[in-house]
């Protein structure tokens, strides 16, 4: 596999959206600066959402002014809740993916974007036309897509339903989305190989939260399924402030890098530029 194939995601604004002490925009904008010269495919830096759902990411917009986008091939993703975040969103040039966290956990969907599944759909089908007039490409989570703590119906088939569905509607990009860490290699490796074959044109990405103990067998897992498309943070810091109280942090970007290169995989990094990440952070999760 090329290193044109395998796309990193590195993740920031997950990592830094459930801190309680507000970190100062220009700290915030020289970490992001840092991890745009490391080489990622993409970087989820920020989110167009209520500043009072999210209070640490209230500065989206001044943090996007700060960025040094002039030599990095990095792309930039934004999360969105809702309608009135994709119209914000889409006004900024720079900005090349929206992401959409599509809940397949009823309870979730309202938790997270304050609205329902079908609400949520209608958000799709207008974020996925504004997408297309602005010159952006859509990202859809299938959030708790390795099931749910409320109790609320999961398998595989309500998996692969709503995958069908976004798909139909023109969705290009899918991230399987393991909210709370519930997945296993079993589920991985499960779902995600049947999900990659049925819709060979789409790309099937994996976004996974987890314990540190687990992280190399659900990489592993998600390698050995065929996926090309993985989301990290570094030190796997963060998770969903809405999802939990404990927060299961997202898979650790060294963890995944590591395990890559261990397979021969040419990803094409700035390790001095990463190794600087990885000090500056400490000024961030301390």
């Amino acid at each position: 596999m090329s290193q044109n194939q395998f796309k990193l995601v590195e993740c920031p604004r997950d990592a830094m959206q459930g801190l309680h002490d507000f970190v100062p925009t220009a700290l915030k904008s020289a970490y992001l600066n840092l991890l745009l010269q490391v080489g990622f495919d993409t970087l989820d830096f920020g989110s167009f959402v209520s500043p009072k759902a999210i209070p640490q990411l209230a500065d989206t917009k001044e943090v996007l002014a700060n960025l040094n986008l002039d030599q990095t091939n990095t792309k930039l993703l934004a999360i969105v809740a809702n309608l009135r975040g994709v119209e914000e969103a889409v006004l900024h040039e720079q900005i090349h993916y929206l992401g959409f966290p599509f809940s397949i956990s009823e309870t979730f969907q309202q938790r997270n974007t304050n609205s329902s599944i079908a609400q949520s759909l209608n958000t799709v089908e207008e974020m996925l036309a504004l997408c297309a007039k602005n010159n952006k490409t859509a990202v859809v989570y299938l959030s708790m897509g390795f099931g749910n703590p409320y109790g609320d119906d999961w398998n595989y088939e309500i998996v692969e339903k709503w995958a069908d569905v976004l798909v139909n509607k023109g969705v290009q990009i899918l991230s399987l989305a393991d909210t709370v860490g519930v997945s296993t290699p079993q589920k991985i490796e499960s779902i995600l190989p049947e999900l990659i074959s049925r819709f060979k044109n789409i790309e099937i990405g994996i976004h996974l939260h987890s314990t540190p103990a687990q992280r190399f067998e659900k990489i592993e897992a998600a390698y050995n399924s065929g996926v090309k498309r993985i989301d990290a943070a570094l030190k796997g810091f963060g998770g969903c402030p809405m999802a939990a109280d404990d927060l299961t942090g997202n898979i650790a970007t060294e963890d995944v890098i590591s395990f890559l290169n261990a397979k021969g995989e040419n990803l094409n990094l700035n390790m001095d530029k990463w190794n600087e990440a990885m000090v500056l952070s400490g000024k961030i999760f301390g």
